[in-house]
């Protein structure tokens, strides 16, 4: 599944990588020609900036906004020994990619403003930098209401699913089992012109719902 995130995670890391390596600067790289990330260069950096925003502009791509939002404070959240400063800077620079991923739906356009943002100071490059991102913690389904839409079809009916309580990713398909299997109470299923789809029941928390 190449949207899964932690796959497509690592392909738009590689990918910003590999634009930066050709039109910034070179990267150190292992024999082999792949990128060396354990080399001094890749943390707190242009790089480091430049490799948030860009997968940050690819998840809102794919996800939207609001996913990719929460995908990058969890990231955030699950990173062991970051640095002081570390993670304002990462959150900096994920809202910033998402704000050049909402522009387009080509990648080598989003990396080329990522670029423009780099070259115009727009995104945090130092620890030492005194810019604090201030915005809120989103909102995540939590308890009983875990899972988001994560990925929506052409007709734009959701797909697939994303359960923060197990970290798994459902197909509606996978969803619609569970659902029937009483494995997710709090949510239902409707027929719409013969056709199953999950729904969230309603609580007394307006971000408990599938989008």
């Amino acid at each position: 599944m190449r949207w899964w995130p932690p796959n497509l995670r690592d392909e738009a890391k590689d990918e910003g990588y590999q634009y930066f390596d050709k039109h910034i600067r070179n990267l150190p790289k292992n024999p082999d020609g792949s990128f060396n990330e354990f080399a001094p260069g890749f943390a707190d950096n242009d790089v480091d900036a430049f490799r948030h925003a860009y997968v940050s502009g690819v998840f809102t791509q794919e996800f939207g906004e609001k996913t990719a939002n929460i995908l990058g404070w969890l990231n955030e959240l699950s990173s062991i020994g970051s640095p002081a400063g570390g993670a304002n800077m990462d959150l900096w620079n994920n809202s910033v990619g998402r704000k050049l991923g909402l522009q387009t739906k080509n990648r080598i356009k989003l990396a080329e403003l990522v670029q423009k943002a780099l070259q115009k100071n727009e995104l945090i490059i130092s620890l030492d930098d005194p810019r604090k991102f201030t915005e809120n913690v989103p909102p995540k389904p939590e308890g009983d209401h875990s899972v988001i839409a994560l990925k929506r079809n052409e007709n734009g009916a959701n797909e697939y699913f994303f359960d923060f309580k197990t970290s798994k990713v459902l197909s509606r398909a996978e969803f619609i089992a569970d659902i029937k299997a009483g494995l997710y109470p709090s949510y239902g299923l409707k027929l719409v012109n013969g056709t199953e789809f999950p729904f969230s029941k309603k609580d007394n928390d307006p971000t408990n719902n599938l989008g």
